[in-house]
């Protein structure tokens, strides 16, 4: 019975407590892992004219409902299914995994068609028989593989065999001049359905393979095959060849292509960066040149400071504070300290005299 949804929640929290491993339980659903051995076979399954059966037994039929309950070990319930299996893909193995799991105890029959009566009835393989008896014979859900297996299946080739189910899809397979070969088959109650595998046959391997065949030709003739051997004409061949160059200069093209998209994207790369480191140094330089040579750079406090020390080399040095004042006279006439008169002078000195009066007279002012 299955728990509640709140139960197994409350399992999976309690992991840390179970018994499994890493801490998970039966009630988690996870199935438990498989023991270390081998669970293929070593060998094919035999053909059915290598089998011994013991005719001293009665051939009886099991029903469906005592198949499905179980048989004894040494009566498994006999399953036949048939096909032509060309090209044998996981389609083919899917189908005969799902017969041999139909039963608990089931044992599986697999009919192979010959070339003779698929080439009549279907059409051309691409495997012969003996391929395609060797690749059933290698399924590992085969227990006997029927060689040269009739198209219809008659009531004495079932008892030659003592087949209790036949196993195929349940679609109507029209052939051999009736609307279902399994008809009398799924009457008699003994057909089983299987499922077919979508995406998969071998109409759509040969399709793929007929579609692109230029690509296979040409890749089978860079593998070494001749173009006899292909069935390929000497001007195909040529054209494959041909075809063959241009998909490597296509190539080179492509690579040289990609290096050139590679080696410009570096150069944006690295001149952007040239760029950027550009514009910093040049940020910096116009900063450094406008704290030299701006309007309150340090070459203008520099030029003030030259022209005062300049102004004072040039000017006397100025009398004490502490030294006494002389009163003027209040006569607008300028006198000499050392003479109460003016000594009579060429005018040529008087002139002289007078620029040297304005000098003294400027420099007492700015005293």
């Amino acid at each position: 019975m299955e728990l509640p949804t709140s139960s197994r929640l409350n399992s999976r929290k309690r992991r840390k407590d179970g018994s499994g491993p890493n801490g998970a339980t039966e009630l988690d659903g996870i199935p438990p892992k498989m023991s270390r051995r081998s669970l293929g076979l070593r060998e094919p399954a035999p053909f059915s004219d290598e089998v011994e059966i013991d005719y001293s037994k009665p051939y009886v039929r099991v029903t469906y409902e005592e198949a499905m309950r179980g048989t004894p070990l040494d009566r498994p319930v006999r399953v036949y299914a048939d096909g032509i299996f060309d090209l044998f893909h996981s389609g083919h193995a899917r189908a005969l995994m799902q017969a041999k799991n139909l039963f608990p105890n089931t044992y599986l029959i697999v009919g192979v068609c010959s070339d003779e009566l698929t080439h009549n009835f279907k059409g051309f393989t691409v495997m012969n028989e003996n391929e395609r008896y060797d690749a059933v014979q290698h399924c590992r859900y085969v227990d006997e593989v029927v060689r040269n297996a009739p198209w219809t299946l008659t009531p004495e080739f079932l008892a030659e065999h003592r087949i209790d189910f036949v196993a195929h899809d349940d679609i109507p397979y029209s052939s051999a001049g009736s609307d279902d070969v399994y008809k009398h088959i799924k009457e008699a109650g003994m057909f089983a359905p299987t499922q077919r595998t979508e995406g998969i046959s071998t109409s759509d391997i040969i399709t793929r393979i007929v579609r692109d065949y230029d690509v296979y030709a040409r890749r089978n003739l860079q593998r070494g095959y001749t173009a006899k051997e292909l069935n390929v004409s000497f001007i195909n061949e040529k054209k494959y060849h041909l075809q063959e160059r241009v998909d490597k200069v296509k190539k080179r093209v492509k690579d040289v292509e990609e290096k050139s998209k590679e080696f410009v994207q570096k150069v944006e790369e690295k001149s952007i960066d040239l760029i950027q480191k550009w514009e910093e140094k040049s940020r910096e330089f116009i900063g450094n040149f406008l704290e030299m040579f701006g309007p309150e750079g340090a070459l203008k406090h520099m030029l003030k400071e030259g022209k005062g020390r300049m102004l004072q080399a040039i000017s006397p040095k100025q009398s004490p504070s502490s030294s006494p004042t002389h009163d003027r006279s209040p006569s607008p006439s300028f006198r000499w300290p050392f003479s109460t008169k003016t000594p009579p002078s060429s005018p040529a000195t008087r002139s002289r005299n007078q620029s040297a009066v304005t000098y003294d007279i400027s420099e007492d002012e700015e005293d």
